[in-house]
């Protein structure tokens, strides 16, 4: 379905568009190996210093509640996030030495 205008073409290419322009950059790291006692606010906490933190998400368990060893850190810029993954990834946080990874889209 075209419209004569060309409408439908544009809006297409402004959705590719988008897409290529957002497929490489990542403000969102994924954490790993954190202890079982490590929550939002210190995870917060730890990041912080690194740049302005938009959201922090640690997975827990939906029985005891406690966390799953691995969460998110979502920045307001990707060169904020570089940073962190720079300066934070084998560090130790709450005794545990923790891996950063940028975050995959799906």
């Amino acid at each position: 379905m075209r419209c004569a205008n060309g409408v439908v073409g544009i809006l297409r290419m402004s959705v590719l568009a988008r897409i290529l322009l957002t497929r490489h950059s990542c403000s969102k790291l994924f954490v790993s190996g954190l202890s079982w006692d490590t929550n939002e606010p210190v995870l917060k906490e730890a990041f912080g210093k690194h740049g302005e933190i938009i959201e922090v998400k640690v997975i827990c368990d939906h029985v005891s509640g406690k966390s799953r060893g691995y969460g998110f850190v979502k920045f307001t810029s990707e060169s904020e996030a570089t940073t962190a993954l720079k300066e934070m990834d084998g560090q130790v946080l709450d005794g545990r030495q923790i891996r950063l990874q940028f975050a995959h889209k799906e």
